[in-house]
C-alpha cells in the first residue's frame, strides 16, 4: 500500500532542506528490455521505490569555463556534499517509519566515474534513467538529462527504499529532449570527441579527458553550450 504521508513527508522535508527536485520512480522501470545498465534490484532485491533527488547548479560555474575548471570542479563538489546532506537526513526519515534506505552515489549518475565498475564505467543504476520515469527530465545528446526547470545544470542523487511511495507519475516527455536534434552544440564542443550525432558516448574518451587531460578536473563544455 502506497505510503502517502511519507512521501509528503519526503518532499516537504527536501524542499526545507534547499533541495530543487524531488520526484519518484517505481524501479520496475529498470526491467524494460531497453534499459541495458545495472538495475537497483541488484543493489536492493527488494526495492520498491527510487527517489531522485537534484539541486541546480549556479549559471556562474559555467560562464567561466574552459579557465575556470578548478572553480566548476568545486562549485560541482559543493552541489554533491549539499545532495549527501539532504539525502542522509531522507534516509533517516525513512528509516524512522521502518523502512530502509540506501544512498546510491551522486557522482557523474550513471558513469559514477569514482565508484563505477573500471571497465563499463558504469555505477549501480542510471539516476538520469531514474529522473525520466520520475517525470523530472529527458535525455540530451550530450547524455546528460535535461531536467525541466534547470536544463542541464543541476546534480542529482538517488535513494533506494523499500517503502512503496507515491510514483504513479504520467510520463509526458519524450525520451530525448526533442531540441537536442537540431543543436548538436555539445557534440561540436566536446574537446575529447566522446559525443557522436548517432546519439552514442565515448564514455572511455570522457572519463580519460576529465582524470588525464585535466588531471581530475571536470570538463563542463557540453553543458555550458546547451541552450536549455
Amino acid at each position: 500500500m502506497t505510503d502517502r504521508d511519507l512521501t509528503k513527508s519526503l518532499k516537504d522535508s527536501a524542499f526545507k532542506m534547499n533541495a530543487d527536485i524531488i520526484g519518484f520512480a517505481d524501479p520496475t522501470c529498470f526491467l524494460n528490455p531497453d534499459y541495458t545498465g545495472n538495475k537497483p534490484q541488484d543493489v536492493m532485491p527488494d526495492v520498491r521505490s527510487v527517489i531522485v533527488l537534484g539541486v541546480s547548479v549556479p549559471h556562474g560555474a559555467f560562464e567561466t569555463l574552459p579557465a575556470g575548471r578548478a572553480e566548476y570542479t568545486n562549485t560541482l563538489m559543493a552541489g554533491t556534499a549539499t545532495l549527501r546532506v539532504i539525502a542522509f537526513q531522507l534516509a533517516k526519515l525513512i528509516e524512522k517509519k521502518g523502512y530502509k534506505a540506501t544512498i546510491l552515489p551522486s557522482e557523474g549518475s550513471e558513469f559514477g566515474y569514482w565508484y563505477a565498475n573500471k571497465e563499463t564505467l558504469k555505477a549501480n543504476m542510471s539516476i538520469k534513467y531514474a529522473a525520466y520515469y520520475a517525470g523530472l527530465s529527458n535525455f540530451g545528446m550530450n547524455h546528460l538529462l535535461i531536467s525541466k526547470e534547470y536544463g542541464p545544470k543541476v546534480r542529482m542523487t538517488a535513494i533506494l527504499t523499500d517503502a512503496e511511495l507515491d510514483n504513479e507519475t504520467e510520463i509526458t516527455l519524450p525520451f530525448v529532449h526533442e531540441h537536442c536534434s537540431s543543436c548538436l552544440k555539445c557534440i561540436k564542443i566536446c574537446p575529447a570527441g566522446a559525443l557522436s550525432e548517432d546519439g552514442t558516448i565515448d564514455k572511455h574518451k570522457c572519463a580519460d579527458y576529465m582524470f588525464n587531460t585535466l588531471g581530475g578536473l571536470r570538463c563542463g563544455m557540453c553543458i555550458k553550450v546547451c541552450p536549455l
